[in-house]
């Protein structure tokens, strides 16, 4: 259990802001916008609790059952995007449905979107109403990573909180303890301020994501390509996939055991999407790695170890950056970029990696 201080001290900003809304009466909705992992999730639950309290015969017990994932208190909605995008049942059934319905306790109701994002048109229109016309005791936060995936027809109904990227140095204190110094500060540094991905990228199946890249660069570098090194990022990929449809799958089995119905098509649908969503970004997340293991040979090769994303292969970097000219390095990460925007075009995404190899192969020649 937080408090609202303490979910927002990494976003000073954010906090202030939302700590006067409190003062003042918070308004009937916002709009917490900012790169993945900087915290909105956390910040709008202790946000969320905050507004619950008020008017509770048991304000900390409030606290901390609003503070639970999932939450137990009947005033709190929190929705998270099934696979790929929010469905628009959901969307009426849970929050434009319910929201002229009396708080079960308190005086108000809190209705949470995550990934607002991921609302489509109909779904976002479908909201217009709730949003210029809201009981007065309704209260809705839209998360959002995306400032262009909500309507400005949303947004402009709801008050804007802006959350920052998180420093490597922020993140790593968050995980301090996760796994050796020396791994977590280039996690920190390869996370691209995504507190979520630095854990990730900390943990065991980061850790094997970040060898399987590093070694279809080592062999792009030294021209070795018969174990097919991009088959490990696709097999990797495609074993998040799967355990992401599974999740979905067993939120829908979740949803039957309560009574609510779906259609099998909906669920199969939800279930693909959120394969192929998990998938891509697996991969995307591959490229990434691949991109800052080409822009470390790059810092190496100017002379500026220092600032290298992989700062625990320090030694394999300056080995193999010895093999290579600066503009080589440069060209590497161009070719890397090329083939992640190939992705977005629904491309084959192994005959993408192989080619990109066999691409940085013929770049990276002596």
């Amino acid at each position: 259990m937080i408090t609202l201080s303490d979910a927002t001290a990494r976003q000073p900003r954010a906090g202030s802001e939302l700590e006067a809304a409190l003062r003042q009466g918070p308004s009937h909705a916002y709009l917490f916008q900012g790169p993945t992992g900087s915290g909105k999730s956390k910040a709008a639950r202790a946000f969320a609790a905050e507004i619950l309290m008020v008017g509770s015969d048991d304000p900390e017990d409030t606290r901390r059952r609003a503070s639970l994932d999932p939450s137990p208190h009947p005033d709190l909605v929190w929705l998270k995007p099934k696979g790929m995008s929010h469905a628009v049942k959901e969307i009426r059934d849970r929050i434009i449905h319910q929201a002229p319905l009396s708080p079960f306790e308190g005086s108000a109701r809190v209705f949470v979107i995550e990934a607002a994002e991921a609302l489509n048109e109909e779904s976002q229109n479908a909201m217009l109403k709730t949003l210029e016309e809201p009981p007065p005791h309704v209260h809705l936060l839209l998360l959002s990573a995306e400032s262009e995936g909500v309507l400005p027809t949303i947004a402009s109904r709801c008050q804007l909180i802006e959350f920052g990227a998180l420093s490597p140095a922020a993140i790593e204190e968050e995980l301090d303890g996760l796994a050796a110094p020396e791994v977590l500060h280039a996690a920190a540094k390869l996370a691209a301020g995504d507190l979520g991905r630095a854990r990730f990228l900390a943990g065991k199946r980061g850790s094997e994501l970040r060898t399987a890249t590093s070694r279809l660069m080592t062999c792009a570098l030294e021209d070795d390509f018969t174990e097919s090194p991009w088959l490990a990022l696709l097999e990797q990929a495609k074993s998040a996939g799967d355990h992401s449809g599974e999740l979905v799958q067993a939120e829908f089995d979740n949803d039957k055991e309560e009574g609510i119905k779906h259609t099998k098509t909906e669920i199969e649908e939800a279930v693909r999407r959120a394969q192929r969503k998990t998938r891509t970004g697996m991969l995307d997340l591959g490229l990434h790695l691949a991109a800052a293991w080409a822009r470390d040979w790059a810092a190496v090769a100017a002379g500026a170890p220092e600032l290298a994303f992989n700062s625990d292969q320090i030694e394999t970097l300056e080995a193999q950056a010895s093999r290579i000219e600066l503009n080589q390095a440069r060209e590497a990460v161009s070719l890397i970029q090329e083939t992640r925007r190939s992705f977005q075009l629904n491309v084959s995404e192994e005959l993408a990696l192989e080619a990109l190899s066999f691409r940085l192969e013929q770049a990276l020649r002596v």
